[in-house]
């Protein structure tokens, strides 16, 4: 007889369940497609403004990686506040993985702590370019401006475009800001699993699950709340936008690792990392729906706090906001 939890087993995935959860997935899978094929990249723009309009968001995507948000805060302070970012999760996510061993990269939580962590240290990689790039202009060329002044105020990105171009450096900024325009993406990517991430443990498995199979500790407590309150922080003061259609990214993120999951269990007899899951559940296929449908409200809300804080600083900061609302 076989035995219906064995997942290596063909029955296991020949069933009515797997085929639902198989749609939840790929069909999330081919909205994101869509919207990426829709609304990315400059290759729909019918009109000369629309154009030239994408053209001048791709230059912007150097500047917005390493620039904060008003112009009173020097960017050195955004490089030193993901610097603090980066070894704080770094030595929290080593201490847990220490402690509980590799199965701890089962768990979507660890890729989305990971994944923060790769933020952070590609951010302050970005940051520290731009400081450079800012210093090397300042040095180069003869801009309207004392030295005293530079050391404090951020230049004015048109100035530093300006001189860029002067200075021939037009190829290493368009390099810039495709790594920019990366950035971005990882942005919004980190902001809407860590959403995911830190709701359904705190709304699903410590009310429901942790008795049972998830004993709380120190770090577990850690890993769902020290990602937010980093991110957080590093919108409050970077310049970043957050266009509503690359929620595509984010469900590209969860739907690999489910589909990762499905790999491992077809391959080899182990544990699931959550149980909804485990395709034998009675009600796998709501549970796989409930948590494509979370992707909204997580990807959204943090959406809403980014247009929030935009349109707080232009009506706080008029004079020294340093980017247009989006």
């Amino acid at each position: 007889m076989v035995d219906p939890n064995d997942t290596t087993s063909l029955e296991y995935w020949m069933n009515l369940k797997f085929l639902l959860c198989s749609i939840w997935v790929f069909g999330s899978i081919l909205i994101a497609l869509f919207l990426i094929w829709r609304y990315e990249g400059s290759h729909h723009s019918k009109t000369y403004k629309e154009t030239t309009r994408l053209e001048r968001d791709w230059d912007s995507y150097d500047r917005e990686a390493w620039m904060p948000c008003v112009k009173e805060i020097h960017p050195a302070w955004l490089l030193a506040f993901r610097i603090v970012a980066f070894c704080l999760l770094f030595i929290a996510s080593t201490a847990d993985v220490v402690k509980v061993g590799t199965d701890l990269f089962y768990y979507y939580t660890q890729w989305t702590f990971t994944l923060v962590i790769f933020y952070f240290a590609f951010g302050s990689l970005l940051s520290a370019y731009g400081l450079f790039w800012q210093h090397k202009m300042l040095t180069v060329c003869s801009l309207d401006i004392d030295a005293q002044q530079a050391i404090y105020e951020p230049l004015n990105h048109v100035d530093l475009e300006n001189a860029s171009r002067q200075q021939g450096g037009s190829c290493f900024l368009q390099s810039a800001a495709f790594w920019g325009y990366i950035f971005q993406i990882l942005f919004q990517i980190t902001a809407g699993a860590t959403m995911l991430t830190d709701s359904v443990y705190w709304l699903v498995i410590v009310p429901f699950l942790t008795i049972n199979e998830y004993p709380m500790n120190f770090l577990t407590v850690l890993a769902h709340s020290l990602n937010l309150v980093f991110l957080l922080g590093e919108t409050a003061l970077n310049s970043l936008r957050f266009p509503w259609f690359r929620i595509s990214y984010f469900i590209f993120l969860t739907a690999f690792y489910v589909i990762f999951n499905w790999i491992v269990h077809a391959c080899v007899q182990t544990w699931w990392p959550y149980p909804f899951l485990d395709l034998s559940a009675q009600n796998a296929p709501l549970w796989y729906l409930i948590v494509a449908v979370l992707h909204l409200p997580c990807y959204y809300i943090f959406a809403l706090i980014v247009s929030i804080k935009y349109r707080v600083l232009a009506r706080w900061f008029p004079e020294s906001y340093a980017i247009c609302l989006r």
